[in-house]
């Protein structure tokens, strides 16, 4: 494939190209085909979906992004609203759900952007459109309140995604924008900030130095230096200067460009995910390697080197794929990677452990599809991810849903991050942690909760629910507490299939006088300034004779120094 753009029909494989598809070791059917029995027919252009629960019932409904034309717009269409009846079979409830509602829709995300406690929508539109923001009542009934919440905007965009950027606790946005068109016209990254109350304005020029870029085709957060704020890539089709790019925060929202970060081509979607247990996120790009291959990214754990490792997916053909998942479908405590592909079969990678993955053939059906994207998570309840296909652009259309019947999930969550309170800090104190599993999305893990847990002076524990602020971060909040407190507290993760994580204990002290041998000062720690104060009173009486036996000297300095810190 050329950097041209893609035609309206572009796929038919060489026999070449179906040999590289042929795997080195095979296994039994896991997923299944369930298409008829559990989707809507249709024949419509998807190019995206997300997995949300709309209605707070408990299971996973599906939100479709529809619209013609690839090169040049094409047909307007709805965005598709599958409601899942809890055991996996949907209905299309569309009409009484986003009634009115069509447009060019590349990309569709969810997120509580008013933190009512529901899950409102964000549809990203190409051809020189605004993004459209869909506001939940709480039924999973949504209202277009685009014009009152977002700035007015037209572009061009393919992806758009939710994230707590400045660590304010609520949600921001994220979109490509490559101009009037994808292919044709350069535009800016946008970033909307939110006030709280889910009400936006365009914070692009001020928060990040962004250039001009053609050709974005995604974006996605994650935390690449493991400081517990979100970083940002967005990818692009395009080559040279306006190869993909890595955004690094500096914790309150702002952001500079990774000059050092690597060239790629022609990509479609980028991934986030461990790929060898060691506590970072590293990238797959989808088609981004050369000559429309994977790419596959190591991170060396700082997110400001990352390592071309891609001659570790074997085989790694030329064919033309549009999307891919992280998934520990073998559930060995790695993540495995599937691939989506337009004109071509899914295809499954195992993961060896170390980040080395081999095609294993016969895990999904191998009909030629039209994917152009994938997600995978339990949609039938029972503690298995499953996989659905969004299809468009050439062949048939006819999203896919494909049935785990494999083992259940029994590995817990990892919970690799959790941010340390800071003692005589003011509270509230909020909380951040980093948990991953064995699936990933650009909404975190296949969760079923993350708490805060706590207990004060050594009494009752308390939960609080963490919200999900952006990928693979969650945030929490302690309430403020009485003065010279001591505050325990961990982290508690569930995931789908009610396996459970905890993390270690982390304590600390709220402000105060607390009566500590040393504080002088009365602030609630023993630091530099008390020990000025005992120098000064060396030799006497006084509050600096700690153990009043009638003069400043070392036994004092001794308990002061024993507390410093405190």
């Amino acid at each position: 494939m050329s950097n041209a753009p893609k035609t309206e029909n572009r796929f038919s494989l060489p026999a070449s190209a179906l040999c590289l598809l042929v795997a080195t070791s095979a296994g039994a059917q896991q997923f299944v085909d369930q298409t008829s029995t559990r989707f809507p027919v249709q024949a419509e252009y998807t190019n995206q979906c997300t997995f949300v629960d709309i209605e707070g019932d408990g299971d996973k409904d599906i939100v479709f992004a529809n619209g013609g034309g690839y090169s040049t717009l094409g047909t307007l269409l709805k965005p598709r609203i599958y409601v899942n009846n809890g055991t996996g079979t949907f209905a299309d409830e569309t009409d009484a759900r986003a009634l009115g509602i069509t447009g060019c829709f590349r990309g569709v995300e969810a997120g509580d952007v008013d933190r009512d406690g529901d899950w409102d929508l964000i549809l990203a539109q190409d051809y020189n459109r605004r993004p459209l923001l869909l506001i939940n009542n709480g039924a999973g009934v949504f209202a277009d309140q685009t014009t009152t919440r977002l700035p007015n905007l037209t572009m061009s965009s393919a992806r758009a995604q939710f994230g707590d950027i400045d660590n304010d606790g609520d949600l921001d946005i994220l979109l490509c924008n490559s101009g009037a068109t994808r292919f044709s016209t350069t535009g800016r990254p946008r970033l909307f900030i939110n006030n709280g109350a889910g009400v936006f304005t365009d914070a692009s020029t001020t928060q990040f130095p962004s250039t001009t870029l053609a050709e974005q085709m995604d974006c996605v957060f994650g935390d690449v230096d493991n400081d517990l704020d979100l970083d940002f890539h967005v990818g692009t089709r395009a080559t040279g200067t306006n190869s993909s790019q890595l955004w690094i925060n500096n914790g309150a929202g702002t952001f500079a460009k990774l000059s050092t970060f690597v060239t790629d081509f022609t990509c479609y979607s980028y991934d986030f995910g461990d790929i060898e247990g060691d506590g970072d996120l590293d990238l797959i790009g989808i088609n981004a390697g050369s000559s429309n291959t994977e790419l596959l990214l190591r991170n060396n754990g700082a997110g400001t080197s990352w390592t071309n490792v891609s001659t570790q997916i074997s085989p790694n053909p030329t064919v033309d794929d549009n999307d891919s998942r992280f998934i520990d479908y073998d559930n060995d405590g790695d993540l495995d990677v599937i691939v989506a592909a337009l004109g071509g079969a899914e295809r499954v990678y195992r993961n060896n452990g170390t980040g080395t993955f081999t095609q294993v053939t016969g895990i999904v059906p191998t009909a030629t599809d039209s994917s152009l994207d994938i997600k995978v998570g339990d949609l039938t309840g029972d503690g298995k991810p499953d996989i659905v296909t969004a299809q468009g652009e050439s062949g048939a259309f006819q999203n896919r849903i494909y049935i785990n019947t494999g083992a259940a999930d029994t590995i817990a969550p990892n919970i690799k991050l959790v941010e340390q309170v800071p003692s005589r800090s003011t509270g509230p104190y909020v909380v951040r942690t980093e948990v991953f599993d064995g699936t990933t999305s650009d909404r975190g893990y296949d969760d079923k909760g993350v708490f805060l847990v706590y207990s004060v002076n050594g009494g009752k524990q308390v939960s609080v629910p963490m919200l999900w602020s952006g990928n693979s971060l969650w945030r929490g909040v302690i309430p403020a507490q009485a003065d010279c407190a001591t505050v325990e507290y961990f982290v508690r993760a569930l995931d789908v299939s009610n396996n459970v994580a905890t993390s270690s204990i982390k304590t600390f002290v709220t402000p105060g006088s607390c009566g500590i041998p040393g504080d002088l000062n009365g602030d609630g720690a023993v630091d530099a300034s008390d020990l000025a104060e005992m120098l000064n009173g060396w030799g006497s009486a006084g509050p600096t004779d700690l153990n009043g036996d009638g003069t400043t000297d070392a036994a004092d300095m001794a308990e002061l120094l024993s507390n410093f810190g405190l």
